[in-house]
């Protein structure tokens, strides 16, 4: 049992029984692969660029249940959130999602938590500081014995359409674009630089704020660097496959293209 969670005080020999029904025997003889808690928002602390930075998470925590058992404790994913004392990052959930699952007595699990965080970036030449947000995710899964670690992190860049620049006497159309990556961490990796493997494959990154001549600089930076959403999607698997820390991935693009109503889109997983 976590030692990290406070129990309450013993029932006083006068005290009525309360039954424990979720312990109770089932006759039915099905087993749930996943039952928990969704949606749960919550306080989580991440590092990013080695500052310890609080935001706000939206969880979803479960376990399997065995076909004997007639429910889980609910109450007790809670309970595991509030004994959390520590940034939740790759190493911290190889050890946090076993002392869940302990705490449920379960043996099989999930810990997701989908959040909002900040990196602060310089202007590319005026050199100007300021936020941009990043959507990130956490997510453990202990199945068959084996435990899994993945990042999630969704990253806004530009793209600007090589055939559009091709076929144009001046200009070509461009437009922001979002790269979700879900990664397989086989050792740990800072935000810093998971977001890296989207903003460098890209016709440009993006920066909170901009002066004049970052403006001029970012828009001549895609011009020079046209990428279909295929390019941009294969470019960005590139980078993965080069990096021995990742096992398995998944990696979306998808362009808010300017002149259309749609938008286009690609996938590569591995």
């Amino acid at each position: 049992m976590n030692d990290r969670l406070h129990t309450s005080a013993p029932l006083s020999a006068g005290t009525r029984h309360i039954p424990d029904t979720q312990s109770e025997q089932d006759l039915r003889h099905l087993a749930i692969q996943r039952v928990g808690v969704r949606r749960l928002r919550y306080p989580l602390s991440i590092e990013v660029g080695g500052d310890v930075c609080p935001t706000v998470a939206e969880w979803t925590l479960d376990v399997a249940l065995a076909a004997e058992h007639k429910g889980t404790h609910m109450s007790r994913f809670v309970a595991w959130l509030e004994s959390l004392d520590r940034p939740l990052d790759a190493a911290s959930l190889r050890s946090e999602l076993p002392a869940m699952l302990d705490l449920l007595h379960a043996q099989e699990g999930h810990i997701e938590a989908r959040f909002p965080f900040f990196i602060r970036k310089r202007a590319p030449v005026s050199g100007v500081a300021s936020l941009l947000e990043y959507r990130g995710g956490w997510a453990a899964q202990q199945r068959d014995g084996q435990l899994s670690v993945w990042a999630e992190a969704v990253v806004p860049v530009k793209s600007l359409c090589p055939c559009s620049k091709e076929i144009s006497d001046y200009g070509a159309h461009n437009q922001r674009s979002e790269v979700s990556l879900r990664l397989e961490l086989l050792e740990p990796m800072a935000w810093t630089e998971i977001v890296r493997f989207a903003e460098e494959s890209a016709s440009s990154e993006i920066w909170g704020l901009l002066k004049r001549p970052d403006e001029k600089w970012v828009t001549e930076r895609a011009y020079e660097n046209p990428k279909f959403v295929e390019d941009l999607v294969r470019d960005v698997a590139l980078r993965l496959n080069a990096e021995p820390r990742i096992g398995r991935y998944v990696v979306e693009v998808e362009n808010f293209e300017s002149i259309h109503n749609h938008s286009a889109w690609a996938r590569i997983e591995r």
